[in-house]
């Protein structure tokens, strides 16, 4: 069989060529895609921290007060 790059001559149940590297056969599997829930993720973090500081200086000047 030959490189279908380069044209080396190639051994037939060769997985890459021996010379350019190039694969012999179409990949099976894609790579699994990373989930959007990163950027979700991250405003659900600022919002619950932005929330626990504003209940933290409600209760700061809740207590001078008295």
């Amino acid at each position: 069989m030959q490189c279908r790059k380069c044209g080396a001559e190639i051994a037939e149940k060769a997985l890459i060529c021996y010379r350019c590297g190039t694969a012999t056969t179409e990949a099976k599997y894609q790579p699994a895609s990373l989930p959007a829930t990163s950027s979700r993720r991250r405003t659900m973090v600022v919002t619950v921290a932005i929330i626990l500081l504003l209940l933290l200086l409600a209760l700061y000047f809740a207590a001078g007060m008295r």
